[in-house]
């Protein structure tokens, strides 16, 4: 069985990818929607090379078979690959029957404060009309750097999920990727005025923007929301804002 372990993991892995990426939409757990179509031709390659490299066994084997001079071909057969290669179908298992969540609130919790440098200046005025949905990441940007306080008087509604200090202060927090989930980062917003329900729980929180701190500065981070309602949400199909 050594001989076809090249086989059964391109057919492994192939089809994983396939599965996060075709038939559902787990792949957006790791990577951003434009990248689904590099992951569907990657996976039908590998299924495409697995079958190749199983039929060519096949082949191999019975022209082996026949093959009256190579009695001992059992022998020689350390040149194929050696049994613990076999360990490597084991991610490639575990992707294709339990592929693992979206990055949550442990990611969070262990991401530094760290936050891109932007520069103080005048957003956009925001659209008519109360509650405005804003990703996590536009809140903090205009909470922080807005000159022309654009959040004053206004209600909005973010939505992400809980996560909480040891003190008790809860946030509503969402991950940004540029590219995949390996170079996540992350956005929250401190919640006032309601009680927190459960971490990891997605909620999606409806209330005014607390100023404070100056403009820029690190006493303005993280913005505050006086919360009027929250309300607990399924977990949306692409659990990350864009960066």
């Amino acid at each position: 069985m050594r001989r076809y372990g090249p086989a059964v993991l391109l057919l492994l892995t192939g089809a994983a990818i396939l599965r996060i990426s075709l038939f559902s939409e787990l792949y957006l757990r790791y990577v951003q929607p434009a990248l689904r179509p590099y992951l569907v031709v990657s996976g039908c390659v590998l299924v495409v090379l697995g079958a190749i490299a199983a039929v060519t066994g096949v082949v191999r084997r019975r022209e082996g078979a026949q093959d009256e001079g190579h009695e001992d071909a059992g022998c020689h057969d350390h040149g194929h690959s050696p049994r613990i290669a076999w360990l490597l179908t084991l991610p490639a298992l575990a992707l294709l029957l339990f592929p693992p969540p979206a990055l949550g609130s442990y990611s969070a919790e262990r991401e530094a404060e760290r936050r891109a440098e932007q520069g103080v200046g005048t957003f956009p005025a925001l659209p008519a009309g109360d509650p405005v949905e804003l990703t996590l990441d536009e809140f903090g940007s205009r909470a922080l750097y807005d000159s022309g306080r654009s959040l004053s008087g206004r209600t909005v509604r973010l939505t992400g999920f809980v996560t909480r200090d040891d003190d008790g202060t809860w946030y509503v927090t969402r991950l940004l990727i540029a590219c995949c989930a390996a170079d996540a980062s992350t956005s929250k917003v401190e919640i006032q005025g309601e009680v927190a329900p459960p971490v990891e729980a997605w909620v999606s929180v409806t209330g005014t923007w607390r100023p404070k701190g100056g403009l820029g500065a690190e006493a303005a981070w993280p913005p505050v929301l006086d919360a009027v309602a929250v309300r607990r949400v399924a977990e949306p199909a692409n659990p990350y804002e864009k960066r």
